[in-house]
């Protein structure tokens, strides 16, 4: 199933919507759903989906992290300069911590 294959392919590796649809040969669109999806189920799983907020590239203008596409334009400069936003699925309770 589409949304499971989305676990693995994010698992420490952060991607952009663009590459993800690319990698999975989906729309967009079914990607934004998907995620969605994964976003509300990790709540009740071992996993969390981490969300790198769209920046603007003229002002530093950090969008909210709930946009899970690439805004049209900056409400700041009105630039339409914007990295998207990226996705990571990080497993929940790993540390990178040492023991004495």
């Amino acid at each position: 199933m589409f949304r499971r294959d989305l676990i693995p392919l994010l698992l420490d590796r952060s991607m952009t919507l663009s590459e993800i649809a690319r990698e999975v040969r989906e729309t967009p669109k079914d990607v934004i759903d998907a995620l969605s999806h994964l976003a509300k189920s990790s709540k009740h799983a071992e996993y969390d989906l981490v969300v790198e907020s769209a920046e603007c590239r003229k002002c530093g203008f950090e969008f909210a992290k709930d946009k899970l596409s690439r805004p049209g334009k900056c409400p700041k400069c009105k630039g339409t300069w914007i990295y998207e936003p990226r996705f990571t699925v990080k497993i929940r309770g790993e540390t990178s911590s040492t023991s004495p």
